[in-house]
């Protein structure tokens, strides 16, 4: 039968090929257009109804087998190139594998989630609000009336006109989570968030940076409780050795006001370049919060005090890790990248 000599010969043909050039003839010599199976699909008008039937059905069972011959082939040729490969080449599997630089989490926002729990666990909300902020949130309402002195210090940047601005502090949403609170609910918040200066930026300096800020209202709130929650974050952050310490300081919005220092945890106290030779560093401001704040966000004074404090973080990491330029955070060199890691797992 011809389609039986057909398969015959194609199996001899296969035997003798050694390449995928060779190959691909073979494929073209018997399936391609003019291929001699699908020639013989012509011969089917030719046919009695009854011997179309079976001629096709035939035809069928050859050109897959053909098709299964030629792949089965194409198989074990690439098969054959790959154990030869495999033979010829050494290949070390205990090598280690090529390593991709992926950088690290960035320490500034390490720091705050670091603190954002720690607070969290003292049962304070993390507060998040608007970056474009309202003159009246931003200054007014925090005892900063227009004309006031302390406004010349936080050069702002004005958005339009003299009542919308960028944030310069995180302040605004301790006057929006009181007046939320509608002077009858205790409030106890932390709000991190970037905050915004006219600034030339260096390294210690820069027009837009992260500050961390919080907010407790409530009864009988005095400035020790303020201490005792500065001295365990402080504690926190740099070691169970590191001790607190309060200094008179003013702030429109707090009264009494401070300055937060801590003492230096390079030198131990000792006094070294970093402390200024005093043993000491100043890392936060704070103080209870004034009686007209409260007053404006509908808190009697009479019936309700509270306490307000705020770090930046770019400082405190720097601090924390020993980097004397914070521009390094905002970049994106991996070489930076490894040392941020390196500093972490220390």
């Amino acid at each position: 039968m011809e389609l039986d000599s057909i398969l015959e010969t194609l199996k001899s043909d296969l035997s003798a090929v050694k390449t995928n050039h060779e190959l691909s003839e073979i494929k073209t010599k018997y399936l391609g257009k003019k291929g001699e199976i699908t020639v013989l699909s012509a011969k089917i008008k030719d046919l009695s109804n009854e011997e179309k039937k079976t001629f096709g059905s035939n035809l069928n069972k050859v050109k897959n087998e053909a098709t299964s011959l030629i792949n089965s082939k194409k198989e074990a040729m690439e098969t054959a190139l790959l154990n030869e490969k495999l033979k010829n080449e050494s290949i070390d599997i205990s090598l280690p594998a090529t390593k991709v630089p992926v950088g690290a989490p960035n320490i500034v926002e390490k720091l705050i989630e670091d603190v954002e729990e720690l607070c969290m666990s003292m049962g304070y909300d993390v507060i998040d609000g608007p970056e474009i902020e309202l003159d009246k949130y931003n200054f007014e309402m925090l005892n900063l009336p227009k004309g006031h002195p302390a406004r010349d210090a936080q050069d702002t940047f004005y958005v339009q006109g003299e009542e919308l601005l960028l944030r310069s502090q995180t302040s605004p949403v301790q006057i929006r989570s009181m007046l939320e609170g509608k002077g009858e609910v205790p409030i106890r918040m932390i709000c991190p968030g970037k905050t915004y200066r006219r600034d030339d930026d260096d390294a210690t300096h820069s027009h837009q940076f992260m500050q961390i800020e919080g907010l407790l209202v409530d009864k009988n709130i005095s400035l020790s409780d303020l201490k005792g929650t500065f001295d365990i974050i402080a504690k926190h952050l740099f070691g169970e050795d590191c001790q607190t310490r309060f200094r008179p300081s003013y702030y429109p919005f707090t009264e009494p006001s401070v300055e937060m220092d801590i003492s230096c945890h390079h030198c131990k106290g000792k006094g070294c370049n970093i402390c200024k030779n005093t043993g000491w560093i100043t890392v936060a401001g704070g103080g209870m919060v004034h009686p007209d704040v409260l007053r404006n966000c509908n808190y009697d004074p009479k019936e309700w005090s509270g306490f307000a404090f705020g770090f930046g973080a770019e400082r405190l990491a720097m601090l924390k890790y020993n980097i004397d330029d914070l521009r390094v955070f905002y970049t994106n060199d991996l070489r930076e990248s490894k040392t941020f890691d390196r500093k972490e797992a220390n």
